[in-house]
């Protein structure tokens, strides 16, 4: 619970000034939560006799409930949990679930496949057909599949190193590519160290990386001039310190950049699938040499992918084929099992259809443009920015050009106040910051709806 006095001006309005007020609505609102989940917090105590902090995985509290929502079912784009209250999910996992809970294509590929072999360590009768959607879709002709995005960040990275023969791998600020350890690092003041709050790290990851500012052209060509950057892995768009959009041709010179100092170019469309049918690098004209892609690129189940050029792949088949014997290490042995692969054909084929996406950024574009008016309205300093799908408020007047920016206009204790109020009211958001995600199974009332669970609280805020 937040303190009966809170510092600050925050989001641009002066908390200080209406601490009781704001603190008084959070107690009110953590009050109605226990009282409408009796079932969750019952279950809560018997999850944390085996589950550390009652759940299976540490981050799932980081919604800062008075216990953990309990999922009993999931479907399209609403969930029901175990005190039988029913939710418009914008959170969607946190992406994995881009395309709504269990596409139906999705499911019944799952459970035509469980039948018929979950895992063999070998390719299966539609690897081909994943294959060429891929290619076709990405504009890349070869392809690797691994578990999570995170596998293959690493796989990518190891691959770059290993063919240039260099040690080091340039990032951005406050960039996002899973829990892959090289990529957890930060500058500080002009510095590269290993970001704080890594739990049992001991290897000096920060010694073989670089870091540079988003958008900075300047920078990151100082950064790549010397050669001995083996691969430039970054989103097209950066979406885990807030949204952060690229200046105009800011990709088409580090693209140069790139090609021009011999440093490959990965592309993580991980979160930026939201973009459209074939990511954000194609609606940038962008031509990586691996693009990646995780979360949702299999409908949730947990599958990820990373493509590559033909020129690549002539090399990485010259190193297999002349290295030393032993583990790669490379993959996992459930990467690129028989369930994920039917899982991704069906995605790719059945779900990430052109229909799909039109809905999708028409709903996202309606949310957008309601919550602008909404903020216009009452003259507040935050803006909405968009990415396709994907739409977020952020509590400052004008867009962030750095991930730096993004963060310092943070508003914690306004984002827990706006995500608890909603998800009261049936309404769930990302609780990392106010990310709102639209699947293809989102309907206009469940955005109408948000909208005016959002006036509400903006009635009540002020």
């Amino acid at each position: 619970m937040i303190p009966a006095t809170v510092p600050g001006p925050e989001g641009g309005i002066d908390l200080s000034l209406f601490s009781a007020s704001s603190a008084a609505l959070l107690e009110r609102e953590q009050r109605r939560f226990i009282s409408e989940h009796p079932e969750t917090l019952r279950r809560d105590k018997a999850l944390r006799q085996h589950w550390l902090n009652g759940v299976p995985m540490h981050w799932m509290t980081d919604w800062q409930l008075p216990a953990p929502l309990i999922l009993r079912e999931a479907s399209g784009s609403t969930f029901t949990d175990v005190d039988g209250r029913r939710y418009s999910d914008f959170c969607l996992g946190d992406t994995g679930a881009m395309f709504g809970h269990s596409p139906p294509a999705v499911a019944n590929a799952l459970k035509h496949q469980a039948s018929h072999g979950l895992t063999c360590m070998l390719p299966t009768e539609q690897t081909a057909r994943a294959g060429e959607l891929l290619a076709e879709r990405f504009d890349l002709p070869y392809w690797q599949i691994t578990q999570t995005a995170t596998d293959a960040n690493r796989a990518v990275l190891r691959w770059a190193r290993a063919l240039t023969g260099r040690k080091h791998i340039l990032v951005f600020d406050g960039c996002y590519h899973g829990s892959l350890e090289d990529t957890l690092v930060r500058l500080d003041h002009g510095n590269v160290v290993t970001r704080p709050g890594q739990i049992g790290q001991v290897a000096d990851f920060a010694s073989h990386a670089r870091v540079v500012e988003f958008n900075d052209l300047a920078a990151l060509e100082a950064a790549l001039a010397d050669g001995e950057v083996a691969c430039l892995l970054a989103e097209p768009v950066m979406t885990n310190a807030g949204m952060v959009l690229p200046r105009d041709g800011f990709w088409t010179e580090a693209r140069k950049l790139c090609s021009r100092y011999q440093t490959l170019l990965a592309i993580d469309e991980t979160h930026t699938l939201s973009s459209g049918p074939r990511g954000h690098a194609h609606r940038l004209g962008l031509a990586p040499d691996f693009l990646i892609a995780g979360k949702a690129i299999a409908g949730g189940m947990p599958t990820a992918v990373y493509g590559f050029t033909a020129e690549l792949a002539k090399r990485m088949e010259h190193l297999l084929e002349t290295k030393p014997s032993g583990h790669s290490g490379m993959g996992t042995t459930l990467a690129a099992n028989a369930l994920a692969t039917a899982a991704l054909v069906a995605c790719l084929q059945d779900v990430m259809t052109n229909a799909a996406y039109a809905h999708m950024l028409t709903l996202s574009t309606a949310l957008a443009d309601g919550l602008t008016k909404r903020i216009t309205e009452r003259a507040l300093p935050w803006h909405v920015t968009s990415v396709g799908a994907r739409s977020e408020l952020v509590f400052t007047p004008t867009p962030a050009r750095t991930a730096r920016e993004s963060l310092a206009a943070a508003a914690p204790i306004l984002e827990r106040l706006l995500h608890l109020y909603l998800l009261n009211r049936g309404v769930l958001v990302t609780p990392f910051h106010n990310m709102m995600l639209v699947s293809p199974a989102t309907t206009a009332d469940q955005v109408q709806a948000l909208l005016e669970h959002f006036d509400e609280f903006l009635h009540e805020l002020r």
